[in-house]
C-alpha cells in the first residue's frame, strides 16, 4: 500500500469494539492493556478476550484489576485474563513488570492515562506527571517488552493519543517545565503529542521485526479521565468540549481494537487513527478541532528526536 494513501475500512464512528473484532480468532495470542481497571480500557480488553486473546491487565490496583478480570471472564467464557501490576510513573514498577514477563507478546495496548492535572506534579525523577505517565511509562515499557513483540511475528503496538495533541508539541528544550509556567492543557498536549510520536518512532525502528506500531484517537468517551476538568477549561477548550460528539464506551474502544487485532490492519503502521479510520492531517487545526492530526504528531523528526531524549531521561 503507497504510504501517502489514507487507509480507511468499512467502520465508523459509531462502530463497537465488538463489532470491529467479529469474527476475529485471536486465540493463542497474547495481549497487554495498561489502564484496564476503569473506562475502555476495560472494554478494550473484554472485546480482545472475546475474541480469544489471553489478556493481561497492566494496572496501579491489582485487586480492582482481579475483579475487572473475572467480570470479563464471566462475560466472554475466557478464563485467561488475569491482572499484574504497573505503576508507569515509577520506572522500578515498569521494569519489574517487563522482566517478569516470559513468552511472545503479540498485542501491546498503551492505553492508560492522566489528563489536566491542574497544578503542576513531579515524579521523583522530576519528570512532570503528564509526560513521564502517559509517554515515559509506555516508553520504557514498550522498550522492556520489545524483545517479547519481535518473537511474536507481527505484533502490533496500540498508542493512545487524544485530539489534545494540538494544544501543543513537544517542547524539546523544556519538556518538564522546569523553564516556562505549567499550564495543564500544554502539558496533556505535549503527552499526547509524545503518544503518537512514540508510534511512528517504533513504526521506524521495528518494522525488520514485524512489529507494526500506530497511533489511535478513541474519541470523546464521559470516563474518569475527565475527573480534573470541571472549573479548569479555557474558553476555546470548553467550545471544543460543547461541539464534541461523545461515544459510548463500546464505541470509544472500538478502533483501539481494530488496531490491535482487525486483519485489515496487517502490515499498516506509523500512522493515526480515530473513528475506525485514518486520521486526514490538517496543519491549519486549532485548539477548537475535535477531528483531524496535526503534522507535528507524525514528524519523523521530532520521533526520532523523542526517541533519543526518552532514552537518555530513562538511563539518567
Amino acid at each position: 500500500m503507497n504510504n501517502d494513501q489514507r487507509f480507511t475500512t468499512p467502520f465508523g464512528f459509531h462502530s463497537t469494539a465488538s463489532e470491529v473484532v467479529q469474527g476475529v480468532d485471536l486465540a493463542g495470542k497474547r495481549a497487554i492493556v495498561t489502564g484496564a481497571t476503569s473506562g475502555i480500557g476495560v472494554e478494550t480488553a473484554r472485546a480482545l478476550a472475546g475474541a480469544g486473546a489471553d489478556v493481561t491487565l497492566a494496572v496501579r490496583n491489582v485487586e480492582a484489576g482481579r475483579r475487572v478480570a473475572a467480570e470479563i471472564t464471566a462475560k466472554t467464557g475466557n478464563p485467561k485474563v488475569t491482572a499484574a501490576p504497573l505503576q508507569l510513573a515509577d520506572q522500578a514498577s515498569v521494569t519489574s513488570f517487563t522482566d517478569a514477563w516470559q513468552g511472545p507478546l503479540h498485542i501491546l495496548v498503551n492505553n492508560a492515562g492522566i489528563m489536566a492535572l491542574p497544578e503542576l506534579q513531579r515524579t521523583p525523577e522530576g519528570w512532570e506527571l503528564q509526560f513521564a505517565t502517559n509517554y515515559l511509562g509506555h516508553f520504557n515499557l514498550a522498550l522492556g517488552l520489545h524483545e517479547a513483540l519481535a518473537s511474536a511475528g507481527g505484533a502490533r503496538v496500540v498508542s493512545l493519543t487524544s485530539i489534545g495533541h494540538v494544544f501543543s508539541p513537544v517542547a524539546f528544550d523544556d519538556v518538564n517545565f522546569e523553564r516556562r509556567p505549567y499550564e495543564e492543557w500544554t502539558a496533556y498536549g505535549q503527552a499526547k503529542t509524545a503518544n503518537s510520536l512514540l508510534a511512528v518512532g517504533a513504526a521506524a525502528r521495528w518494522a525488520d521485526d514485524g512489529i507494526t506500531a500506530n497511533a489511535v484517537m478513541p474519541g470523546g468517551i464521559r470516563t474518569g479521565l475527565q475527573r480534573h476538568q470541571e472549573g479548569n477549561m479555557t474558553p476555546e477548550i470548553e467550545a471544543a468540549f460543547a461541539d464534541f460528539k461523545w461515544k459510548t464506551v463500546e464505541e470509544g474502544a472500538a478502533t483501539s481494537v481494530l488496531v490491535a487485532a482487525s486483519p485489515l490492519l496487517d502490515g499498516v503502521t506509523g500512522r493515526y487513527f480515530e473513528d475506525c479510520n485514518e486520521a486526514v492531517v490538517n496543519p491549519d487545526l486549532d485548539p477548537s478541532a475535535t477531528t483531524g492530526v496535526l503534522p507535528h504528531a507524525l514528524d519523523a523528526g521530532d520521533a526520532a528526536r523523542l526517541w533519543d531524549l526518552g532514552t537518555k531521561m530513562l538511563r539518567a
